[in-house]
């Protein structure tokens, strides 16, 4: 298995990580071809963003460098909230400085004043690590003319929702924006709006303009480097061709040893749960996958298909940014997909009245179908939500409750006729949101601070009573 991104042993400072002479030649070969030949190159590769939406690397580039009206900023998401993810954390833990190379790289091309490296504050050990390696850069001048700067950011979701990262960076609440980065970003005042609205932004910071702003992901940047110092012939011979190179996944859940890996886009999912997982404990079967709480469930009829945009997208599902929870034979969804609810919808910001209001509404019954107390008339007010949970709104997080609970009901719905028809639930097993707070040596530690967290994001006071979930390693 090609693996490039996650070296065996930690490199842990600059001398280490130039050492192999792959190393800095990226940022190298940047300087060489100059902006657009870099975009060039990065475009020619076919890599597409890691952060989950999978949008063309190269093509997001060019439209931000396209875009004139005040400075150009680069915002690198590591925020990593999506539950069964940790693959951001892995790659700085192994080797941060492919991601500051990376950093450089896009900064120069898209002509950025300035970047911000955005994590958790909750991430000491990985802010730690990018600290040091950003000084390390600088310091051996391979930063260029770009600042770059650590942004220690809130716990919530919608920190790593591009618009609201943004947000955070000025100081405020991650709360998204309406328009897009390339178009209102970083330290832009409000964009015009409406009937009056007209060309003309005046920016806050630097000068005037709506300030266009490049955001990828921690795993998108870290391979850039590598596609500057090895070629775009290099990155495409591995994968597929709609999905070049490989993808850094996690899979936890119902696995023998939770873990993260590298492996090569095309590999089937059956197949990445064995590599990175260590497969299912003995004569138990795979029931469902999900790729975080954002895509349709994968039942065990699909466990062959192709890690790869492509390949989920022909199951009507999609690949996320690779973070698999697997489930056993012995889980019950209709909790599943309580739970999932329940983190949505604790999640939604609010902004989007029929978001915040649907998603507590879907979560209520579903937790009444769960406990033995529902009926067919909060299936009913569950599809009536889910065609308008979504009006109106300025992020994703409302299209993740429709897409991931539509797709339970439509895979399971015995599970759910058995509940109302028993009044109970028949598995005594509950489940937790694998809200990973750390992953290794095959265990993985969830953040079971969450069952307490509120709609208005504060916690409720800790009384040590049991949430009734299962934890498992």
């Amino acid at each position: 298995m090609t693996t490039f991104l996650l070296p065996t042993d930690p490199i842990v400072s600059i001398n280490a990580y130039l050492a192999n002479g792959i190393a800095g030649a990226g940022i190298r070969r940047a300087h060489e071809l100059g902006p657009n030949g870099t975009i060039d190159l990065v475009a020619r590769s076919g890599l597409r963003g890691r952060g989950g939406g999978g949008f063309p690397t190269g093509q997001k580039w060019a439209g931000v460098a396209a875009q004139v009206g005040g400075r150009r900023y680069l915002v690198c998401n590591g925020a990593e909230g999506e539950p069964g993810t940790f693959k951001d954390r892995a790659l700085l833990r192994a080797n941060p400085y492919q991601l500051v190379e990376g950093v450089a790289i896009a900064a120069f091309a898209i002509g950025a004043a300035e970047a911000f490296i955005c994590l958790k504050a909750s991430f000491r050990r990985e802010i730690e690590a990018v600290t040091r390696a950003v000084q390390e850069f600088q310091t051996a001048g391979l930063c260029g003319d770009c600042k770059v700067t650590i942004v220690a950011g809130p716990d919530e979701y919608l920190f790593g929702e591009e618009k609201a990262i943004l947000e955070v960076i000025e100081g405020n609440e991650p709360l998204p924006r309406w328009l897009p980065p390339y178009l209102h970003g970083l330290f832009a005042t409000a964009p015009q709006l409406g009937w009056q609205s007209h060309d003309t932004e005046t920016g806050s910071r630097g000068g005037g303009g709506s300030n266009p702003t490049l955001v990828n992901n921690v795993e998108t940047l870290a391979t850039v480097a590598h596609i500057l110092a090895r070629g775009a012939e290099w990155f495409r011979s591995m994968g597929t061709v709609e999905s070049p190179g490989t993808i850094v996944a996690t899979v936890v859940g119902d696995v023998v040893a939770p873990d993260v890996g590298e492996v090569e886009m095309g590999t089937s999912l059956r197949d990445v749960i064995d590599a990175v997982g260590s497969g299912l404990v003995a004569g138990r079967s795979v029931k469902a996958v999900f790729s975080g709480v954002a895509n349709a469930v994968v039942t065990a009829a699909d466990l062959d298909v192709p890690v790869s945009y492509e390949g989920f997208q022909a199951i009507g599902s999609g690949m996320g940014s690779a973070g698999f929870i697997v489930y056993d034979d012995t889980t019950c969804m209709v909790d599943a997909a309580y739970r999932f609810s329940r983190f949505l919808s604790v999640e939604s910001c609010g902004q989007c009245p029929p978001c915040k209001l649907g998603s507590s509404a879907i979560t209520e019954h579903l937790e009444r179908i769960e406990t033995g107390i529902g009926d067919m008339g909060d299936l009913d007010a569950i599809t009536g939500w889910l065609g308008h949970v979504t009006d109106g709104s300025r992020c994703y997080l409302a299209i993740e409750e429709r897409i991931v609970v539509s797709s339970i009901l439509r895979a399971f719905p015995e599970e759910f006729a058995e509940h109302i028809e028993l009044g109970r639930c028949p598995r005594s097993r509950r489940l937790p949101i694998p809200k990973l707070i750390d992953l290794a040596d095959g265990r993985a530690v969830y953040d079971e601070s969450f069952w307490r967290k509120q709609p208005d994001w504060t916690y409720a006071p800790d009384v040590g009573a049991d949430d009734g979930m299962e934890h498992r390693s």
